[in-house]
C-alpha cells in the first residue's frame, strides 16, 4: 500500500512539474509578446508626437482605427477608421485644431497585444487661442503582428472643449 501511494504521489508531482513548465513557457512567450507590443506602441507614440507621418504610416494596419472620446462638436473627436482616413483627414484636423505645449508620458505597460500609456499634457486650442491647462491623458493601443490596429485616446475632454469653444 505504501508503494502504491508513493507511486501516485510521484506521478502527481511529475504531472505538476510538467504543467508548471508549460505554464512558465507560455508566460515567457506572453512577456516577449508584451515587450514587442510595447516597443511598437512606443514607436507609434513617438511618431505621432513628432509628426513623423512616414513612420506612422509604416506602423498602422490598413484597417487602423483612431478613436478620441469627447465633445463631438470638435472636428477631430470621434471614430476614425482606416489608415488613409486617419492620415489624410483626422491628423490634419487635429493638427489645425490643437497646439500641444507640454507633454509627459508617466506610465507605460503592456499585456499581450495591448499597451497603455498615461501622462499629462497641455495645449492651446487654435480656434480660440485659449490654453487648456494641464490635464491627464491615457491611450490604449492594440498591436497585431507588429502593426497598430487601434488607438483609443482618453483625455480631459472638458478642458479641451472649454478651450476650443471659448469666446
Amino acid at each position: 500500500m505504501i508503494k502504491k501511494n508513493s507511486m501516485l504521489r510521484l506521478i502527481g508531482l511529475i504531472a505538476m512539474f510538467q504543467l508548471s513548465a508549460v505554464h512558465a513557457d507560455s508566460d515567457v512567450a506572453k512577456q516577449a509578446d508584451s515587450a514587442k507590443t510595447l516597443e511598437t506602441a512606443q514607436a507609434f507614440l513617438w511618431a505621432a508626437g513628432s509628426g513623423d507621418m512616414e513612420k506612422l504610416d509604416s506602423l498602422m494596419s490598413d484597417d487602423f482605427v483612431w478613436h478620441n472620446e469627447g465633445d463631438s462638436n470638435i472636428p477631430w473627436i470621434g471614430n476614425w477608421q482606416g489608415k488613409e482616413t486617419v492620415l489624410n483627414s483626422f491628423l490634419p484636423k487635429f493638427g489645425a485644431g490643437l497646439k500641444v505645449t507640454s507633454w509627459t508620458t508617466d506610465y507605460s505597460f503592456a499585456n499581450g497585444e495591448q499597451a497603455v500609456f498615461m501622462g499629462t499634457m497641455s495645449a492651446i486650442a487654435n480656434e480660440s487661442g485659449i490654453d487648456t491647462g494641464k490635464f491627464s491623458w491615457a491611450v490604449r493601443v492594440h498591436v497585431v503582428d507588429g502593426k497598430v490596429k487601434s488607438w483609443n485616446w482618453f483625455e480631459d475632454s472638458y478642458a479641451v472643449s472649454k478651450a476650443y469653444h471659448a469666446k
